[in-house]
C-alpha cells in the first residue's frame, strides 16, 4: 500500500505540475510586446541591411529569427514621429509643438492598460512641451498620464542645463524615475543607457506572471557622439564625458561604438526575455525615430551614404524594422510590404485582443497577421505630412515602395535615386510608373493641406485636423 500511495502522490504531483502550468499559460495568453526604437539611426548601420561599418549581431539575430522589413516609414525627427508612433495617428490630426504630446491624447500606453497590461516606458521622453513652457511642462506625472505604469526617462521636465538642474542623457545623467527626480550628483559616474535597460530588464522579470508592455524610446545614438562603457576607458564619467570630440574622425569613432553599444542593450533585453522562459509569447519589435545625423556618412553596400535627418528624402524617413516572434512569426523573412509608423498602435490592439471602435485611431493597417506567418492586408501607399515647427523645411509625400509623389509635384523613382536628383515628369516612369503616381496624386488630394511655411516656435495657432476622413480604408 505504501508503494500505490507513492505512486499516486507522484501522479497528483505531476498533474499540479501541469495544473499550474495551464494556468501559467492561460493567464499569459495575450503576448508581451516589447517595443524598441533607436534615436536618429536608420537602415545603412544595420548589417541586417547592408552596412558595413557597424557591428549589430543582436538586432541582426532579430530579424534572423523573425521578419525584416524593408519598407518602413517614420517622419524625419524625433517628436513628429513619436506622436504619430504613440498616438496611432498621422501627424495632421494631433501633432502642435515640437517636444511635445497633447495630454488629452490616448496613446498605446492607454491602450494596453485597457487590455490588462502592466505597462513601462524608458528612454527619452522629451513630450512635456518644455521648448515652449506649455501649460504642465513642468508635471513630472506625464508619463503615468500617458499610459504607463512604471517610468524611467530623460527630460520630462529638465532639459540640458546643469544649472538648472537638468543635464545631458549619456553619462552622469538627470533622470526623473516614476515622477521621481534622479540628480546628476545621485547618478554620478553612470550611463544613462544601461541605467534604462537595467530598469527595462528588472520590469521584465517582475512582470512575468502577467501580460506587459514595454515602450523603449532610446537615448542612443543621438548626438553628442561620445564614448561608451566599451570605449571610456578611466576617463572621468562625469557630465564633462558628453561633450563630444572637435575631430570629425573621432566623433563617427564614438557613433560607431554607440551603434555597436545599443545593439549589446537590444541584446540584453532579448536575454532578459529568454531568462524568464517568455521568448515564446513576447513579440520584440524594434525600428527607428527617423534618419541619421546629417554629420555622419557611412559604409553600405558599396556606396556612401549621408545622414538625412530632418529631411524627407529616404535617408531622412526610411528607417529598419525588425520584429520576431519565437514560435509564431516565420524565421529569417523579408517582406517588401509597407509599414506606417501609424501602424504600430493597430497592430498593438489586435495582439492584445482590443477591437477597434470610435474614437480609437483609424489610420493604421495591422502587420498582425504577418507575424503570424500570414499574408494580412498590406497597405498600399505610406503618407508623410510633416510641419515640425522646427526650423525645418515642412512637406508632404505619399509613395509606394518604389515611387514617390509630393504635394508639390515633384516625383522620384526612389531605388535608383536616393537622394531624389531626377525628378520624373509626367509620362516619363513607365506603365507602372505613371500609374503610381495617378494613385498617389488621387491619395494626396484627399489630404489636409500641405504644410508650406517654416514654423516658428513661438507661433500658437497652429491647425491641426481631428476630424479628417478615415484614408486608409475609406469605407470605414
Amino acid at each position: 500500500m505504501s508503494r500505490l500511495a507513492a505512486i499516486l502522490f507522484v501522479l497528483a504531483a505531476n498533474l499540479g505540475v501541469l495544473h499550474a502550468t495551464f494556468a501559467q499559460r492561460a493567464t499569459s495568453a495575450k503576448p508581451n510586446v516589447i517595443l524598441i526604437m533607436a534615436d536618429d539611426v536608420s537602415w545603412e548601420a544595420f548589417g541586417c541591411y547592408g552596412a558595413q561599418d557597424y557591428e549589430t549581431p543582436n538586432i541582426d539575430a532579430l530579424a534572423a529569427s523573425g521578419l525584416r522589413f524593408t519598407h518602413c516609414y517614420s517622419t524625419p525627427i524625433c517628436t513628429t514621429t513619436r506622436v504619430k508612433l504613440m498616438t496611432g495617428q498621422y501627424n495632421f490630426r494631433n501633432y502642435t509643438h515640437f517636444g511635445y504630446l497633447d495630454p488629452d491624447q490616448k496613446t498605446f500606453g492607454h491602450l494596453m492598460q485597457s487590455a490588462g497590461y502592466k505597462t513601462a516606458i524608458a528612454g527619452k521622453w522629451q513630450l512635456n512641451g518644455l521648448y515652449n513652457s506649455l501649460p504642465g511642462h513642468d508635471d513630472h506625472s506625464r508619463p503615468q498620464k500617458a499610459g504607463f505604469d512604471e517610468s524611467l526617462l530623460w527630460q520630462v521636465t529638465t532639459g540640458k542645463s546643469v544649472k538648472a538642474g537638468g543635464g545631458e542623457r549619456f553619462w552622469s545623467p538627470p533622470l526623473e524615475h516614476n515622477g521621481r527626480v534622479v540628480t546628476v550628483e545621485e547618478n554620478h559616474g553612470k550611463y544613462g543607457p544601461d541605467l534604462m535597460c537595467n530598469f527595462v530588464c528588472d520590469f521584465i522579470d517582475r512582470s512575468r506572471q502577467e501580460p506587459f508592455f514595454v515602450y523603449y524610446p532610446m537615448m542612443l545614438v543621438h548626438d553628442p557622439f561620445v564614448a561608451t562603457p566599451d570605449t571610456i576607458g578611466n576617463s572621468p564619467r562625469t557630465q564633462a564625458a558628453n561633450k563630444a570630440p572637435k575631430s570629425k574622425e573621432a566623433r563617427k569613432a564614438n557613433f560607431v561604438a554607440m551603434v555597436n553599444y545599443m545593439d549589446k542593450i537590444v541584446g540584453r533585453i532579448v536575454a532578459q526575455v529568454k531568462a524568464i522562459d517568455q521568448l515564446d509569447n513576447t513579440i520584440i519589435m524594434f525600428t527607428a525615430d527617423n534618419g541619421t545625423n546629417t554629420s555622419i556618412t557611412s559604409r553600405w553596400k558599396g556606396q556612401l551614404i549621408k545622414g538625412g535627418k530632418g529631411g524627407m528624402t529616404d535617408m531622412g524617413t526610411h528607417v529598419p524594422f525588425v520584429t520576431s516572434w519565437h514560435g509564431t512569426a516565420p524565421p529569417g523573412v523579408v517582406l517588401d510590404d509597407l509599414v506606417d509608423f501609424t501602424d504600430f498602435y493597430t497592430t498593438l490592439a489586435a495582439a492584445a485582443g482590443v477591437t477597434h471602435s470610435r474614437p480609437d485611431p483609424f489610420d493604421g493597417r495591422s502587420f498582425l497577421p504577418q507575424l503570424q506567418g500570414e499574408r494580412g492586408i498590406p497597405r498600399e501607399w505610406a503618407l508623410c505630412h510633416y510641419q515640425p515647427y522646427w526650423n525645418k523645411k515642412p512637406g508632404q509625400f505619399a509613395r509606394t515602395g518604389s515611387f514617390k509623389l509630393y504635394r508639390d509635384g515633384r516625383y522620384f523613382h526612389v531605388p535608383d535615386d536616393l537622394v531624389e536628383a531626377n525628378n520624373l515628369v509626367a509620362g516619363s516612369a513607365g506603365q507602372v510608373g505613371e500609374k503610381a503616381r495617378r494613385q498617389l496624386n488621387e491619395l494626396l488630394q484627399q489630404c489636409p493641406p500641405a504644410a508650406t511655411v517654416i514654423g516658428k516656435r513661438e507661433t500658437k495657432d497652429r491647425p491641426v485636423y481631428p476630424h479628417w476622413k478615415n484614408l486608409v480604408d475609406p469605407n470605414d
